[in-house]
């Protein structure tokens, strides 16, 4: 589904990335002076492969990106199998990111210059299954960014709020700071900044990395722990009420998805000499259950919401409240649009057209 609120995104404009020069690279003995790719051979459009491609952010992403740069120029990629929409937007692969030999024949095959690595098992589910998340959340970022060393491609490993524990300051949390996790996808997280830094500093690898908030979309709870921002408003809308696994005075730092789409895009696109560091902060605002609840509750007058704060809550107290993303307004000038009042308005209206008022057929189609 084509969600409209993203409309705005593929009509902005957006800095050209071909008039940044390719910079040829050194040796790895020498390369202090930090020689990274910038752009496609021959100031063609970049050839992007999304991988974890059917999670929460990868197909609005791929759609985002095929405006900019042509359907075909953008492979969408996962183990799972594909709706028919999926299909219809553009091209769609199959790859296992445990499987390097499988990643290499993609990136030879496909002439591919970015890679937008998506896989991940969040917070939640990866407590459920430790061994499973560090296959996925720590091997499967050793091959990305190993491949993107030897294929010389731009690489974005997106991090989280979770990549802090309860010894970081949680307000404001600022962009470098101590970093203890105490889930292992925090931990996974600190793992991929820290060796994508490695492998920039090491071998000119063109590693980016944002740290997001929760991330809110009308698609249903993926298995994170701020995913209650996003199912609330399917409960609400459909039953009128919402049990709420958090505290109501949880406070954590949010953003709307496309404030979330465009900051990466914007960053990918940002020169190199602009970004004084590879990992930066980003968010829009921060908020608590009842905060939401009571600006949903313009909306839905009689709702109803209960508070069972489970394991999810002690998650969440080790996190920030207040992400400080000034680094980013600073270096490549990223501002938000979003606040919670539009963050709702569009909530509201996203999930009501794309999940309360279609018909049952239809529902079957978005599966």
């Amino acid at each position: 589904m084509f969600r409209k609120c993203l409309a705005s995104l593929a009509l902005a404009p957006v800095p050209s990335p071909v008039s940044i020069p390719r910079i040829t690279p050194v040796a790895s003995q020498l390369i202090h002076r930090r020689s990274v790719h910038q752009v496609p051979p021959e100031g063609r459009p970049p050839k992007i492969l999304i991988t974890g491609g059917l999670g929460q952010l990868g197909i609005e992403c791929a759609k985002l990106l095929r405006t900019q740069y042509g359907s075909e120029n953008v492979i969408l990629s996962d183990i799972i199998k594909p709706s028919q929409s999926v299909l219809e937007n553009g091209p769609y692969i199959f790859a296992d990111i445990l499987d390097f030999k499988g990643l290499q024949k993609i990136v030879v095959n496909h002439r591919i210059d970015w890679l937008i690595h998506f896989s991940a098992l969040l917070s939640a589910v990866g407590e459920q299954n430790v061994p499973l998340a560090v296959r996925v959340n720590i091997e499967g970022v050793h091959n990305v960014i190993e491949l993107a060393k030897q294929y010389r491609l731009r690489i974005f490993v997106p991090s989280t709020i979770g990549a802090f524990g309860p010894d970081s300051p949680r307000n404001p949390t600022p962009n470098v700071t101590i970093q203890r996790p105490r889930t292992i996808y925090g931990v996974s997280k600190v793992h991929a900044e820290l060796i994508g830094e490695y492998y920039y500093h090491k071998f000119g690898l063109d590693f980016r990395c944002l740290r997001f908030p929760g991330v809110i979309s009308s698609d249903p709870p993926g298995g994170g722990t701020t995913d209650y921002a996003v199912a609330v408003f399917h409960d609400a809308l459909r039953h009128g009420k919402y049990t709420c696994y958090l505290r109501p005075d949880t406070r954590l730092p949010m953003m709307y998805i496309e404030d979330c789409l465009r900051a990466l895009l914007e960053f990918m696109r940002a020169p190199n000499e602009l970004l004084k560091r590879r990992v930066y902060n980003v968010t829009a605002m921060s908020f608590t259950p009842e905060e939401l609840v009571a600006e949903l509750g313009n909306h839905v007058p009689n709702l109803h919401v209960i508070y069972k704060p489970d394991s999810r809550q002690l998650i969440a107290d080790s996190w920030p409240e207040v992400f400080d993303d000034s680094d980013a307004r600073k270096d490549w000038h990223w501002q938000h649009k979003y606040d919670l009042t539009n963050l709702v308005d569009f909530m509201v209206k996203d999930v009501q057209e794309n999940y309360i008022n279609v018909q049952p057929e239809q529902q079957k189609l978005q599966i």
